[in-house]
């Protein structure tokens, strides 16, 4: 026996239960399952409305997540590329940029063990946190938190 169709708005808040979505990520999703006559926009309407879906929720859940793993420039990216405006990623840039070395830091350390011994090693630990998405002046603060700890610069071993 077949399972009866879930609705569109049941599904809606299955998505918004399990973490927070952006209007355009959870616009995609429910489009698969629209049916004729369903309208996708004014369910988003709807559910932003009543609260359920938050752009500055799901906004401060996706730095949350990220940020102890990734740099500024990838965080800023994946909320552009979920349709979150721009004012909004100047705020979360504002914010973000104050603790990026220390986060450069922290992901360097659990990345590897000793400190670079020459500049071929140097360079291979700086493009790793390039990757992630952190800034060069971050980066090169990070290194010079991570070869130099004391209490001034809040990091310690």
């Amino acid at each position: 026996m077949a399972k009866p169709q879930m609705s569109l708005k049941a599904r809606a808040l299955k998505y918004l239960s399990t973490r927070e979505h952006s209007r355009l990520e959870l616009g995609r999703k429910l489009s698969r399952y629209a049916q004729e006559g369903d309208d996708v926009d004014a369910l988003l309407d709807w559910l932003e409305s009543s609260k359920f879906l938050s752009e500055a929720r799901f906004s401060e859940s996706l730095v949350h997540r990220r940020a102890a793993r990734f740099g500024n420039s990838r965080i800023l990216s994946e909320l552009h590329s979920h349709g979150i405006d721009a004012e909004s990623i100047a705020d979360i840039k504002a914010n973000l940029s104050q603790d990026e070395a220390a986060r450069a830091a922290e992901v360097w350390r659990r990345k590897f063990d000793a400190l670079p011994g020459d500049a071929a090693e140097r360079a291979k630990q700086m493009r790793f946190l390039l990757q992630r998405g952190f800034s060069q002046q971050a980066i090169q603060r990070a290194m010079r938190m991570v070869a130099e700890p004391d209490e001034s610069n809040g990091i310690l071993d």
